[in-house]
């Protein structure tokens, strides 16, 4: 499976792409999109949709994984955020990618161990889970990847309950394939 992981922001938002064989997590690629600072906000969303296309064509991933929005004390900040989750949920729907939001404390809590870990901590596991040699620059890509990480987590414990949910509703068959196993009711008197 290849999971395109995105951090969004107004000013730098991060992207990475992971493949999972099972076993272990392989980073293709990750990076930054920047917008400059004299670019009107709407160029700039313009400028992450276009990024946001290019990269999942390269890539072709299966899903998209977004870190949730979280309230910040300035509220123009938290609408900014919003608008830029909003611009790579369309670009990964367009796409037709499965996607899955995370909140930072529960990807702190996936990749580290704990919800309230520092922002170093999560960018050394990064390396050490993708087997890097350094941490993922700018931060904002170290992030992406650790959502991605993080779905990777979830998604296969959901696969897990589903299998097991699934073989305890399905009927015992018979090693013979033709009838099938029902309870045994016996009366009591």
């Amino acid at each position: 499976m290849r999971i395109l992981g995105i951090d969004p922001g107004s000013e730098t938002t991060g992207w990475g792409v992971i493949e999972d064989d099972g076993r272990r997590y392989r980073l293709l690629e990750c990076g930054a999109i920047c917008a400059l600072k004299a670019q009107r906000f709407p160029a700039r969303l313009l400028r992450i949709a276009n990024a946001l296309e290019e990269i999942i064509q390269r890539h072709n991933p299966d899903a998209c994984s977004l870190e949730d929005g979280f309230l910040a004390t300035n509220v123009k900040v938290t609408l900014k955020l919003g608008q830029v989750r909003g611009v790579a949920m369309l670009v990964a729907e367009r796409a037709g990618l499965q996607i899955h939001e995370y909140s930072p404390r529960l990807v702190k809590q996936t990749v580290v161990g704990h919800g309230n870990a520092e922002k170093f901590q999560v960018q050394q596991m990064v390396k050490n889970l993708l087997s890097l040699a350094s941490v993922p620059e700018p931060h904002d890509a170290a992030d992406a990847l650790a959502v991605a990480i993080c779905h990777f987590h979830h998604a296969r414990s959901a696969q897990r309950l589903m299998t097991a949910q699934t073989a305890a509703v399905l009927p015992k068959h018979s090693l013979d394939g033709l009838s099938i196993r029902r309870p045994v009711r016996r009366r009591i008197s």
